[in-house]
């Protein structure tokens, strides 16, 4: 599996790939704990911890078994994650971004794209 993921990120749409992949794990778990927390009780609460801490933890081997240079794509990965955040925010929680969040998530988005392809 390490040396799959390893050849994987090591083309930048691969990377990209993997980067949507973490970035989709990261957020999903969050909304599972956030469910846990917000959203149920009893045995369903449970549940949603016990697949939070499954999801999350399936994050940190999708972004930790390649070895690459986290920093250098820790900018268009931070863009994903705000992009993905968004979308599961308005798909499991019905919340839609007001003008601060869009405005905000368009400068983390074109700070992303500086980090990526800034050459110098």
């Amino acid at each position: 599996m390490k040396n799959g993921l390893n050849q994987l990120v090591s083309s930048p749409m691969g990377a990209f790939v993997v980067l949507v992949v973490a970035a989709s794990l990261e957020v999903l778990g969050d909304s599972f704990f956030q469910s846990g927390l917000y959203r149920s009780s009893g045995s369903g609460r449970s549940l949603w911890f016990v697949l939070g801490v499954a999801v999350l933890g399936s994050y940190g081997l999708c972004v930790n078994l390649p070895q690459w240079d986290f920093g250098k794509l820790l900018g268009v990965y931070v863009a994903l994650f705000f992009v993905v955040a968004q979308v599961v925010a308005k798909v499991r929680f019905h919340q839609s971004p007001s003008t601060p969040i869009l405005v905000g998530g368009g400068l983390i988005v074109a700070g992303g794209l500086v980090i990526t392809f800034w050459k110098g």
